[in-house]
């Protein structure tokens, strides 16, 4: 992939130039899968049209190029995130959803404290998706999540999500690949119908290698204060990578939609991970136009005795 970098503007207070949010969105579009449509038109072609393995996740397309610099710049964007939310809560004219979605060690609990940490809590949310308990498997598969999609002026963070319905049943033979069709066809049209109503939806895949999640599990093995983190089914499922990363490849290739895109945020380097990702969010608040609701005219002139 190219390293091409990119400036972004420094306050909320300063909103980006067309320039800049040109720029911006055209090295995003590097990392995102082609858009699909949520019924194939007759006709369309089938087959691979895009491939995970052409995305390197080491790469480093956000960066400045020094990590103390790209470290700071990530500070930067978490106060401004702050900011903006605060705004976006008032506006209430929008709800956000973010979904980051990874293999094990990826760095979703580390993109939640390097990115989102710094926002007040009032009006932002995290959902961290485990496997189903019997009285949710007794419904059908979306119905935990519409649950706890974001409200007016909400944001939400899924740490996993719906995507493990598309991840794990099919690498692990319990739903056939027609059934797994059909699944993303329904994921395309909840994630159509959140959007038709106010709900902008940001898709991270956070792509590492192999060898940074071997090193990353080593770690959780040597330190005692990270053994909690480790599970023996971490390895079970690493013994599965090249049958996940073409699970991963399908559904990216499934479910980029217009109205809900993929990232694939490069994230062998966790300041990276989270340079890239607060960027695009601040860019996406940035672009919404938010405004503080009208003041109420009985509070002119109004003094406090």
């Amino acid at each position: 992939m190219s390293s091409n970098r990119i400036e972004a503007p420094a306050s909320p207070d300063a909103p980006p130039g067309k320039a800049d949010l040109k720029s911006l969105a055209k090295l995003i579009a590097r990392w995102q899968p082609p858009p699909t449509s949520a019924v194939p038109c007759e006709g369309s072609k089938k087959g691979k049209s895009w491939s995970l393995a052409d995305f390197d996740p080491a790469a480093k397309p956000f960066s400045g190029g020094n990590k103390l610099a790209d470290k700071a710049a990530v500070d930067m964007l978490a106060i401004e995130l702050d900011a903006l939310q605060n705004l976006f809560y008032a506006d209430k004219r929008y709800k956000l959803l973010v979904i980051l979605q990874g293999t094990d060690t990826s760095g979703k609990d580390g993109t939640l404290r390097g990115v989102f940490s710094r926002i007040s809590p009032l009006g932002v949310h995290t959902v961290g998706w485990k496997a189903p308990s019997e009285d949710e498997r007794a419904h059908d598969y979306l119905w935990r999540i519409h649950q706890l999609v974001p409200r007016a002026g909400e944001m939400m963070i899924f740490n996993r999500s719906h995507y493990e319905d598309v991840l794990v049943p099919p690498v692990n033979g319990w739903i056939t690949p027609a059934q797994t069709a059909q699944r993303y066809q329904h994921i395309n049209d909840f994630e159509r119908m959140l959007a038709e109503t106010g709900t902008v939806v940001l898709k991270f895949m956070l792509h590492i290698s192999l060898e940074e999640q071997g090193r990353r599990l080593q770690e959780r093995i040597d330190d005692l204060e990270k053994n909690w983190k480790f599970s023996m089914g971490d390895l079970e499922a690493r013994k599965q990578w090249p049958q996940y990363q073409q699970a991963y490849e399908d559904l990216l290739n499934a479910t980029s939609t217009p109205w809900a895109p993929w990232t694939v945020v490069p994230a062998d380097s966790k300041t990276h991970r989270n340079l890239m990702i607060a960027t695009i969010v601040r860019s996406t608040l940035q672009q919404m136009d938010l405004r503080y609701p009208p003041s109420d005219p009985a509070l002119k002139g109004l003094k406090i005795t």
